[in-house]
């Protein structure tokens, strides 16, 4: 599971990294309104966890610009601002749950848990582009209606490469999301793994391509049948 921590308390996040690593949630840590709105643009999260002061672009602007582009990635506030409107503020914005600093670490495990776990059953686990279909519950992708052996590694490239499409994920997104706690994938992994998965992905209606100095893009290939014909 991953987590968009936006914080700029620099020990306060690289604590909380730390603490979520421990109990399996990959987190990375941004320190402002901006690099955040930027990021989720383009990368898929399970949970944002928000400070509200933030430098320059504030959690609540950062809140009130994702819910206006309709994304819905669940998002928890952090903040030491505790008062009645404060909590209402951040609700009304489009938080969907608030905890004031200094909160029990426990408790916010069991926050994020919930949180992610609400996600999740309220959306449908499958997406599909050209001929090749994802069903993310049941982590299990199709070309056609024949299934595709995919790797771990492969499986979580491909997800995050349909997620993103037809837009281009960048490299890094990609190492920071296949890699884990205690194991950090380098870019020549990358490429090794996108190589793979372009072999298997023939037929599918779908061609991985790669964009020089940013990452890969995923596009759906032209409907043959439907193309003009352009002979004479």
């Amino acid at each position: 599971m991953r987590i968009l921590l936006v914080e700029d308390d620099e020990p306060l996040a690289l604590a909380l990294r730390e603490g979520l690593a421990r109990v399996g949630f990959a987190t990375e840590v941004l320190g402002t309104a901006e690099e955040a709105d930027a990021v989720l643009s383009c990368t898929q999260y399970d949970l944002v966890l928000l400070d509200i002061g933030l430098p320059r672009m504030s959690g609540l602007d950062l809140l009130r610009r994702l819910r206006e582009r309709r994304n819905a990635v669940p998002i928890l506030v952090l903040t030491a601002r505790d008062g009645i409107p404060d909590r209402v503020a951040g609700l009304t914005s489009g938080a969907d749950d608030y905890m004031a600093k200094p909160f029990h670490w426990q408790e916010l495990v069991a926050r994020c848990q919930a949180l992610i776990r609400r996600s999740r059953s309220a959306c449908s686990s499958v997406i599909q582009l050209g001929r090749l279909t994802l069903d993310i519950g049941r982590q299990e992708a199709q070309s056609g209606d024949q299934p595709l052996a995919l790797t771990g590694r492969e499986w979580d490239l491909l997800v995050q490469l349909m997620l993103g499409a037809p837009n281009v994920v960048a490299k890094d997104r990609l190492i920071d999301s296949l890699s884990r706690w205690d194991h950090e994938i380098t870019p020549n992994a990358i490429e090794i793994y996108a190589s793979r998965l372009r072999t298997k992905l023939q037929g599918a209606g779908v061609t991985l391509r790669t964009v020089r100095g940013m990452g890969y893009r995923l596009d759906a290939d032209p409907d043959i049948e439907s193309m003009p014909d352009l002979l004479p």
